[in-house]
């Protein structure tokens, strides 16, 4: 596992250079009018052929959305690259430093990305209409992405293993000696979910905790994603942190997991998307952007994805509990957006990776 990001510390001097110069004469931008889809742009975008979406969603939700894409706008193709966060992160800052341009939207769960992309100039200021009536206070105020979807990072167990009454109930529980070598987690080096976990984790409960929970000799996996399906499977009895949404997914599929919202605080994901400035594919990409933010895409997410929406509109299935029954921790993108690499490095420290 690298314990580092080069490719994060270059593009942060990168801005930090730039801004020194510009703050003190840049204007705001100002919000753009929201748009509509129109014949006009959907002719535009067919004219194109394709759009290219890069995203950090687990990968059998990411297809769904793809197609569903490619039902609606038949003649335009959507290639869809899935990978972890970070990883995505990297790709881009590696891409643009050599002048290559291959995605029109990006999507990750480290909401930090978009302050640093919005810096550098390398996101589109679009507004979808359906974003502007329906996403309030999610949505970037210069209009340059929007919260796409949402998830939690909560606490799991596999009931073949574990009673319910035997569970862990919260953070502190899982630094019993009793669960020592049975937990699986994440790793905020490749997932944004993680990272923005990780956190969250560190600013409510200190690095003290993480320290003792690293003790615990967890099995340390990548993605936010796999997490659930160790669990799942019998691998590990306890899940410590990964996404909610896989074991949405999981149990609704009749596997023995049960979600635990821990007693502190269950940290609270939000998960960005934008339109590139330099996209390839422009009129697709904005086409893209309005369908990821419309109701019946933001219903796929929930229904299908597991995942958690902020449009008004959509409507969640009953077994699940709803955000305003759940004890969330605050995301705080601003205050993360500088320190990502010294939480990485307090994080290899902790847990030896």
């Amino acid at each position: 596992m690298n314990r580092s990001c080069n490719p994060r510390r270059r593009a942060l001097a990168l801005i930090a250079a730039a801004f020194v110069a510009s703050a003190a004469i840049a204007p705001a931008a100002a919000l753009p009018e929201p748009s509509p889809v129109t014949p006009a742009l959907i002719e535009a975008a067919r004219k194109e052929g394709k759009v290219v979406f890069y995203t950090a969603v687990d990968i059998e939700v990411a297809e769904k959305v793809g197609a569903a894409f490619r039902a609606k706008y038949p003649g335009i193709e959507i290639a869809v690259e899935r990978s972890g966060s970070e990883r995505l992160f990297q790709r881009v800052t590696q891409e643009y430093g050599s002048s290559i341009h291959n995605v029109d939207v990006i999507n990750t769960s480290d909401a930090a990305h978009y302050l640093l992309w919005k810096r550098q100039g390398l996101l589109a200021s679009y507004l979808p209409e359906e974003v502007a009536k329906h996403f309030g206070e999610h949505v970037d105020p210069d209009g340059h992405y929007a919260t796409w979807r949402a998830t939690l990072s909560p606490l799991a167990y596999n009931t073949k293993f574990i009673k319910p009454g035997e569970a862990p109930k919260s953070f502190a529980d899982l630094l019993d000696p009793k669960w020592k070598g049975l937990m699986v987690k994440a790793h905020p080096g490749y997932s944004g979910t993680i990272l923005t976990a990780t956190a969250q984790i560190s600013r409510e409960l200190g690095w003290d905790y993480l320290r003792k929970l690293g003790a615990q000799r967890i099995m340390q996996v990548q993605s936010s994603t796999e997490p659930p399906k160790k669990l799942a499977v019998g691998e590990r009895p306890i899940m410590a942190d990964g996404n909610e949404y896989n074991l949405f997914i999981l149990k609704e599929a009749g596997n023995p997991v049960e979600l635990v919202y821990p007693a502190e605080g269950t940290p609270f994901i939000p998960s960005p998307a934008g339109v590139m400035a330099k996209a390839p594919h422009p009129n697709a990409a904005r086409l893209l952007q309005s369908f990821l933010f419309s109701a019946e895409t933001q219903q796929l997410l929930v229904d299908a994805g597991g995942l958690r929406s902020v449009h008004p509109a959509v409507k969640e299935p009953a077994a699940r509990k709803p955000l305003k029954d759940i004890k969330l921790m605050r995301d705080d993108p601003a205050a993360v957006v500088d320190k990502v690499e010294e939480i990485k490095a307090n994080y290899a420290k902790a847990f030896g990776t």
